[in-house]
């Protein structure tokens, strides 16, 4: 319901309420941010599926952390690009309950997800030998599969809590996405039952991702503490620095917005704490993981020297192959023990005519039937 007592169809993103020079400036930094984002993600799950050293539990987690992350900020920054762009701030109710029907999916699933690997990053540390055997294909399957399975339910039952309120105090939504928050602003039925159950789910889905993750680290560090050499310590925990920095980021950020309610803060923080959630940590995760991972710039190398050879001229490339690859050079040819075929002398055998080639193949095949 509407202010004046009609059924609300779509609300009114109002968004970022700059001027009109401003909004063009934010809409080049957002589309930058996304492309960034996308060619990030989309070129990790591709060094990750075309080359066997990353066929590991690890690098399979982190191919479905790329994923979700193209998705959330898919689910968010073409929205925002079209408001900026056109001014258009309409949105549909059903459109609106599919954006956070699918920003609570890729939200919940990335918690989940992060807790499985720091629950992998426990098992590769603690249990070095049994790790080829713990982490079976089947064994991360099953857990990508939880992870899922649970964001679905979590985001199934906020999106049906939210969008059954009653709409009737205005369809003007304070924010550049449909999200909980001001939209709850705008109910004018009794929304503290359902708002207990929203924020009751939100707070076991971070409180159950961080438990584990919190336990996962703890045995970690007992293991590392294990370790007598300082250098071992360091090679060790640099394999968990990457997913603790992804972890502060993003769990940080989504205990500032849900678990503190509506007390004590606006909704200008909570817009700009938005936009590094949904469009600047998507960006951050694939530099986070690449730049403080040796094997993943290793193949990053790899994989543009290929480009560069692909792209090259072929009497490029036989110019610049070195002697061990291929085949040698005429100017090659006068420091080998032998001489150039230009230097060798004459054998002093004429060259066979064509009758005489005739009749020796006839002889040769008459012997053999003999034989």
């Amino acid at each position: 319901m509407a202010e004046n007592g009609t059924l609300v169809t779509e609300f009114v993103l109002l968004g970022f309420q700059l001027s009109a020079e401003l909004q063009t400036g934010l809409f080049f930094v957002f589309l930058l941010l996304y492309l960034i984002t996308l060619g990030g993600n989309l070129g990790v799950t591709a060094l990750i599926q075309s080359d066997p050293r990353f066929q590991t539990p690890m690098y399979f987690f982190l191919g479905h952390l790329s994923f979700l992350d193209i998705c959330y900020s898919s689910v968010i920054v073409p929205q925002l690009l079209e408001t900026l762009r056109t001014g258009k701030r309409t949105i549909t109710f059903e459109r609106c309950a599919t954006q956070f029907f699918f920003f609570t999916l890729c939200a919940s699933a990335e918690c989940f997800l992060l807790a499985v690997m720091a629950y992998d990053r426990c098992v590769a540390v603690c249990n070095a030998l049994l790790y080829a055997s713990a982490m079976t294909p089947q064994t991360r399957l099953g857990l990508v599969a939880g992870a899922y399975g649970g964001a679905a339910v979590n985001s199934v039952v906020r999106t049906g809590c939210a969008f059954s309120l009653s709409f009737c105090k205005s369809n003007h939504v304070d924010f550049f996405f449909c999200d909980l928050p001001p939209l709850l602003k705008l109910a004018c039925s009794e929304t503290r039952p359902r708002e207990r159950v929203i924020y009751l789910l939100a707070f076991l889905v971070i409180a159950t991702s961080v438990s584990v993750i919190l336990i996962s680290y703890l045995f970690i560090i007992r293991a590392i503490l294990k370790i007598r050499s300082a250098g071992g310590k360091a090679k060790t925990f640099s394999t968990c620095a990457s997913h603790i920095t992804a972890v502060a980021l993003f769990f940080g950020t989504l205990i500032f917005i849900y678990l503190k309610g509506n007390m004590g803060k606006s909704l200008g923080e909570d817009k700009i704490v938005s936009v590094f959630y949904t469009v600047v940590i998507p960006m951050l995760n694939p530099l986070i993981y690449s730049l403080r991972n040796k094997e993943v710039k290793e193949a990053l190398k790899r994989a543009l020297s290929r480009m560069k050879v692909s792209q090259a001229d072929p009497r490029t490339v036989a110019r610049q192959t070195p002697l061990s690859v291929g085949f040698l050079r005429q100017e090659d040819w006068s420091g080998l023990l032998f001489p150039p075929p230009g230097d060798l002398p004459d054998p002093g055998i004429e060259p066979m005519s064509p009758s005489l080639a005739g009749i020796m193949f006839q002889n040769f095949k008459f012997s053999a039937v003999i034989l």
